[in-house]
Order: C-alpha cells, then structure tokens, then sequence
C-alpha cells in the first residue's frame, strides 16, 4: 500500500510505456495494484506445491521459514532477470504479445482439461541431477543446508548437502516454473518495467506469509486451479482483444 502512494506521488513514468500520454501517474497507480493482485493470485498455485515439497522432505514447521527466506531471495533475483528479457523483447517486439496470448489460453485450457502435467517430486531432473553430482545425507542436521561428515571409505569430513538444501533446489525450480505463467501475464496488464518488477517483487515478499496462513487448509481450495486456469484464459484474450483488435 505505501509503494502504491509512492507509484502515485513520486514515480516518474516513463510515456512511451502507456497509451494515454495524461495522468500517468494514476495509470502507474492502478496498474501496479492490478499487477499485484494479479501476481499474488497465480502464487497460490506455488503454496501448495511448496507445502508438498516441505512434506516430501519431511521439513519441520520452525525450518520452512529459513528455506522459504532464501526461496523468495532467489525468486525476487530470477523475477528480475526473467522480467528484464521480457520487456526488451516485448518493447522492442509488441508482436511477442500475440505469443504470450496464445501460450496463456492454452496453459489455462491444459490446467482446465486437466491435462496440465503434474507437478512429481520423484521424477524432477532438477532432484536427480542434485543427487547423481551431490554427497546427499538423509538426516536433517538442524537449519544446515550443508554439513561435513566422514566419508564411509576414507573416513575424512566431507561436505554433505541436507534435505534442507533439497527443498531449497525444488522451491526454487517450483518458483521458475510458474514464472513462466506469470512473467507473460503481468505484461498484460503493463509494459513498464518498473512496475512489472516491483509489482513481482511485493507479491513474493508476501508469499511467505500467505504459505504459513493457507497451507494448512491446501486440501480445502480443490477448485483452485478451474479459477487459475480460468485468469490465464482471460489474461490471453484480454491481450489479443487489446493488441490485435
């Protein structure tokens, strides 16, 4: 809220991203707000995966705080570059927006049809890969993400990776993921960088919060993903009924 009387009173827009050249401070405004609410509703969709990771992993409540801290360090740092390529190519290519449409509805339209492929903990690459080229112990050793341990042959303290840091590598994966929906659908709503960006950012700095509030109850929103797909369906033709009309 205060970054929004910021965006109102303070920000300078830049003209070339907003189609009325008047009062473009109140565009900024209602577009960062839109932007916000847009982006926080498409994470709800990453709490429930991040409360299957933490379970998975069997990660105790008074632990998820430190993984979900260094989680969202790393999503605010991919946000920025994931956003930064998609507005030089949107700028400079508006017609990218058409791609964006159709990849939206047709994300949607697989999340509605039920076609969309599920997210599985035990056939992640990324899980894999970590296991094939890290020493991986079992036991949770506190909030470490790595610890040394003796080796089973030489008996020397090596560096063991946790199922904290597991859950960390699978929180950040998840995130990207669903940057891939969102990223696009942000640049609906604005081409402004700033506000694309710092929109993302508030909307994952919350992200902790509304975990610790509605992962107890993830079992609860089984239509959540019909309202979801639904958002990314009218996000798409929203940009072909702007941009191609």
């Amino acid at each position: 809220m205060l970054f929004g009387l910021y965006v109102g009173l303070l920000y300078e827009p830049d003209p070339q991203y907003y189609d009325i050249p008047a009062d473009l401070n109140r565009q900024a405004v209602v577009q960062y707000f839109t932007g916000y609410l847009l982006e926080t509703a498409l994470a709800l969709d990453n709490i429930f995966v991040i409360s299957l990771i933490f379970t998975h992993f069997c990660i105790p409540r008074e632990y998820q705080h430190r993984v979900l801290f260094w989680g969202i360090i790393g999503a605010i740092v991919f946000r920025g570059i994931f956003i930064s390529l998609g507005a030089a190519v949107v700028n400079s290519r508006t017609w990218v927006l058409y791609v964006f449409a159709v990849f939206l509805i047709y994300t949607g339209w697989k999340m509605i049809t039920g076609r969309g492929a599920e997210f599985r903990l035990g056939d992640s690459r990324i899980l894999a890969f970590a296991r094939r080229h890290l020493r991986v112990t079992d036991q949770r050793h506190g909030h470490h993400f790595f610890v040394h341990l003796p080796h089973p042959a030489t008996g020397h303290a090596t560096l063991y990776a946790t199922p904290l840091f597991l859950a960390l590598a699978m929180v950040e994966t998840a995130d990207i993921v669903f940057a891939v929906d969102s990223v696009p659908a942000i640049f609906a709503v604005t081409r402004d960088p700033f506000i694309v960006y710092t929109s993302n950012v508030f909307a994952i700095l919350g992200l902790r919060s509304m975990y610790f509030m509605l992962a107890a109850a993830a079992a609860h929103f089984k239509y959540l993903k019909y309202g979801l797909s639904l958002v990314l369906v009218l996000i798409g033709a929203k940009i072909i009924w702007n941009f191609g009309l």
